[in-house]
């Protein structure tokens, strides 16, 4: 049922940005409209990557990257959320270090439990491994920012230094949420997180991943 419900929410959404493509380009809004469908395609990048390197994506992975692609590229910039609501970006950057955390901790976590790669990584690593892995993401898309706007006069940095000091800090504070939901999922054998049930989720869907580990339980958790 949850499954079933995050793939319709999911399709849901895209049908909202292709709707609302087709609108805009009924109205003449080309740009607005162009802006739009490259937003709708970044949506099935998920798709597209887990087709490509035969990973299985949960649905709430897919879910989770579409609600996040569709509150910063159409919500933020086509529809002009970031100049109406202060706290827009805030909370997109937040999620971004949630998101980036959640891929950071998953990433390690496969490669640790990989019996080819003969590696052996303690929770406490892994967790800091996610948790830099999504700060220094976040730094390098401030960087990018950066040069965009000393290259085209764009003001993405908005008021500059403090906006990227900002933006670290909470890309910095949901990279530590999800650090310390993973530490606990590793160094524990309960299921009490959303984190922890999601990647038990993840394992399920790429079984082959984590030959010693069994589907049908979380007992077996390190």
């Amino acid at each position: 049922m949850s499954d079933r419900f995050n793939r319709r929410l999911t399709l849901l959404l895209k049908v909202i940005l292709i709707t609302g493509a087709a609108l805009e380009a009924l109205q003449g809004n080309w740009l607005t409209a162009a802006a739009t469908f490259g937003v709708v395609i970044v949506t099935f990048l998920p798709v597209v990557l887990g087709q490509t390197f035969d990973v299985r994506i949960p649905p709430e992975f897919e879910l989770l990257a579409v609600v996040f692609v569709y509150a910063s590229l159409f919500l933020g910039e086509v529809r002009g959320y970031y100049v109406k609501y202060w706290w827009w970006d805030s909370l997109l950057h937040t999620g971004s270090g949630l998101l980036l955390g959640i891929f950071g901790f998953v990433l390690v976590h496969v490669m640790n439990e990989k019996e080819d790669l003969h590696l052996s990584m303690k929770p406490s690593f892994v967790a800091l491994f996610a948790f830099m892995f999504a700060l220094g993401m976040g730094a390098l898309w401030e960087i990018l920012e950066f040069a965009i706007d000393q290259t085209f006069g764009t003001t993405m940095q908005k008021s500059g230094l403090v906006d990227t000091m900002w933006d670290l800090i909470v890309d910095g504070l949901g990279a530590l949420t999800i650090s310390i939901l993973g530490y606990g999922y590793l160094s524990t054998a309960g299921s009490e997180s959303f984190l922890e049930r999601w990647i038990h989720h993840f394992i399920i869907a790429n079984q082959r991943f984590f030959p010693g580990r069994k589907s049908s339980s979380g007992s077996d958790r390190q």
